[in-house]
């Protein structure tokens, strides 16, 4: 497995669009500040897969590729705080919620002890990141943020790719 792992991508092929929107825009920044800092966000998966590299030393690939897998939540991370800071949004780790602000916190996450569960998790996490920006990508109006949506929605269908890949490796289901 370990000479899988150097080969496997955790990103999709391809450069991501200019971080630019078409102006101000308050519906759109909160939108963008709930895929920095919203319960289902960027800073969860970014903590979530620490978690699991830091958790899984005896699988050495797979905390590998969940560290991989991080740092490209990450560049996620710093796009969409670009794009509500752009927006008009004070990037903060926070989202709207009930006409105030509710900041990220780690309880957002859950915390799987066994390889399948964490696996399983990140999975479930994938997807619904990505019917999460799929969903925002059929309403928002700026191509630019549209694009850069569908950009990380390629990314995010990378990860399920790798996650599965480990499942059915390990676990004969995926």
């Amino acid at each position: 497995m370990e000479e899988i792992s150097c080969a496997v991508r955790y990103a999709a092929e391809g450069p991501y669009p200019e971080v630019k929107v078409q102006g101000r825009n308050r519906r759109y920044g909160q939108a963008m500040l709930s895929n920095v800092g919203g319960n289902v966000s960027e800073m969860g998966a970014v903590a979530s897969y620490l978690y699991g590299h830091f958790t899984q030393p005896g699988f050495p690939e797979v905390s590998e590729s969940l560290e991989r897998i991080s740092i490209v939540e990450m560049r996620h991370l710093a796009i969409f705080s670009q794009l509500s800071r752009q927006l008009g949004e004070d990037p903060r780790l926070w989202t709207p919620f009930r006409g105030t602000r509710r900041y990220w916190t780690p309880e957002y996450l859950r915390y799987p002890k066994r390889m399948e569960e964490l696996l399983r998790c990140a999975l479930e996490d994938e997807r619904t990141a990505i019917r999460k920006y799929t969903q925002q990508a059929g309403w928002i109006q700026d191509e630019n943020i549209v694009a850069i949506l569908r950009r990380i929605i390629e990314d995010e269908e990378v990860h399920v790719q790798v996650l599965s890949g480990f499942l059915e490796s390990y676990f004969g289901t995926n």
